[in-house]
């Protein structure tokens, strides 16, 4: 069965069956995708010797352990990887034991990638209420691999509706909610939400969907970085819905957006960008007292982008406040600065910096004749 795999079948760091055994310069033996993650969050050790690795690591396919892991596995009536009705089956069967899932997860989420054609076979097969049961489970590894596949279902426009009308929202904002995930867990949570708000309609459902919103701004203040990343990218795909930016500011997604903006996340001005354009943000934004000093040093040390979106904040707020319009104007060297974005080659930054300057200087006229 299954369940008694040997052990050197199974990842070192996942426990699980590998699909695709790399070895290490250390000589020790992982599955690529529990590699890879563990170099993704920063190490650069192997994970049993401790030993350093290279820069960048190598990862060599270990294809005799592989063709082993094959042999066995078709022997225990583990799908073979170009069955996808197989693998389904194995999902869907109460009866199928936790490799068996893993397996089935990891073969179809390889193969629906970039199989377009794959990927509706498997919507319209009902393979996502069998997903869907393995977002909710309470194993965090199966957890994390279902929704990776439900990503993959999700690329397609024609899939995002239907997998919004069978549920999807629900668990995948359970699984962002969840205490018990892992980081990684509710990063893919994040992103899912991301594929899916790219369709109209589904932006206003997700929106209105109870702890939805609140969920990816409490990912914003508690996440890591990853965590952080996504979720801004998710909220910030919503909110080019009007009502999603009163959602987010109600749930106190401004001050947490100044606090990461500040420590040098650029995505984070954007969709700070799109809540000043509702009254409920720029009221938020003018009581963070540090608002102005976080988003000036993105105008004079950002990229372009963050360039383009800090200008755009603040055309919005000085609009709104006379009093954040006089603290950038004694901002040091600002108005300048703006001047000389007049002759960038971006016509929205050129835009935002022309309409910036008319306010600067409206405001600086005012006060003097006061």
């Amino acid at each position: 069965m299954a369940t008694h795999l040997p052990d050197v079948f199974k990842c070192p760091i996942s426990l699980e069956i590998m699909s695709d055994p790399v070895i290490l310069s250390s000589g020790h033996t992982y599955d690529r995708s529990s590699i890879q993650r563990w170099l993704q969050s920063g190490h650069r050790t192997c994970p049993i010797s401790k030993l350093p690795l290279s820069d960048p690591p190598s990862l060599i396919p270990n294809h005799a352990l592989r063709s082993l892991i094959s042999n066995y596995t078709t022997t225990v009536s583990i799908p073979h990887p170009e069955n996808p009705q197989t693998l389904l089956s194995s999902l869907t069967s109460q009866y199928s034991p936790l490799d068996l899932k893993l397996n089935s997860l990891d073969q179809l989420t390889r193969l629906s990638k970039r199989d377009s054609g794959l990927r509706r076979r498997l919507t319209e097969s009902g393979a996502v209420s069998a997903v869907l049961n393995c977002v909710a489970s309470d194993n965090p590894v199966l957890q994390e691999r279902a929704l990776t596949l439900l990503l993959n279902l999700s690329l397609d426009d024609d899939n995002k509706v239907g997998l919004v009308a069978e549920g999807a929202i629900g668990r995948v904002v359970s699984a962002l909610s969840s205490a018990d995930a892992s980081p990684d867990t509710r990063a893919v949570a994040a992103t899912v939400l991301t594929s899916l708000a790219v369709v109209e309609v589904n932006k206003a459902t997700i929106g209105a969907f109870p702890y939805a919103i609140k969920a990816l701004t409490l990912l914003l203040s508690n996440g890591h970085s990853r965590e952080r990343k996504e979720a801004t990218t998710a909220l910030y795909t919503l909110c080019s819905f009007p009502d999603n930016r009163r959602r987010a500011v109600e749930h106190g997604s401004v001050p947490i957006l100044i606090g990461i903006a500040g420590s040098g996340l650029e995505r984070a001005v954007a969709l700070l960008g799109l809540l000043a354009k509702c009254k409920e943000g720029r009221e938020e934004m003018v009581k963070v007292g540090d608002f102005v000093a976080v988003i000036v040093n993105v105008l004079r040390n950002g990229s372009l982008r963050g360039v383009q979106y800090a200008l755009m904040t603040l055309n919005s707020v000085c609009c709104y406040s006379e009093d954040v319009c006089l603290e950038v104007l004694r901002e040091e060297g600002v108005f300048e600065f703006c001047l000389g974005l007049l002759e960038d080659e971006n016509e929205k930054v050129r835009r935002n910096a022309s309409s910036l300057i008319q306010l600067l200087r409206g405001r600086n006229l005012s006060s003097l004749g006061e």
